[in-house]
């Protein structure tokens, strides 16, 4: 087979390689408006093509974002990658920074647990509407979260 028609052939519709790939159309097209996936040419009726390049770079952004990286820390990764400057270290210093943010979010997360079940634990379970988890809710006098935790908590989401 000639190399054009072998390339032709391994060309994906934008439904086909989100089916592939285990994401939306709208996924694909979020990532292409925000940049982290370059347009795809057209076929002359009009429908984006995507090469084995840009499947591979859906991948990486996929996986990336399963393992909970942020758009920005991907993109980060992409113009290292792009650049061809990147070395093992840097990518190493990015992983531990991540792995070092998902050990505080742990630890974040394990108190805030330890806040719910300690108001469930004042709960009687009873069929009255008086409630210590919803009076401990409306209770004025805890101080609101630091602003490191509302920023963490304000970091886009993990879904995409």
């Amino acid at each position: 087979m000639p190399e054009k028609a072998r390339e032709q052939a391994q060309l994906l519709t934008r439904g086909t390689l989100a089916a592939q790939v285990g994401c939306t159309i709208e996924t694909i097209r979020y990532y292409e408006r925000i940049g982290i996936l370059p347009r795809a040419p057209r076929s002359a009726g009009g429908h984006r093509l995507f090469g084995e390049d840009l499947v591979k770079r859906l991948h990486f952004v996929r996986r990336s974002r399963e393992l909970g990286f942020t758009l920005e820390e991907v993109r980060e990764l992409l113009r290292l990658v792009d650049s061809r400057a990147y070395t093992c270290a840097r990518v190493e210093t990015l992983a531990r920074a991540h792995a070092r943010d998902i050990r505080n979010k742990i630890a974040d997360l394990e108190r805030l647990t330890a806040v719910l079940d300690t108001m469930a634990s004042q709960c009687s379970g009873g069929d009255i509407p008086e409630c210590p988890i919803i009076e401990a809710l409306f209770d004025t006098r805890v101080p609101p979260p630091s602003p490191s935790a509302s920023a963490r908590r304000s970091r886009p989401s993990r879904r995409g």
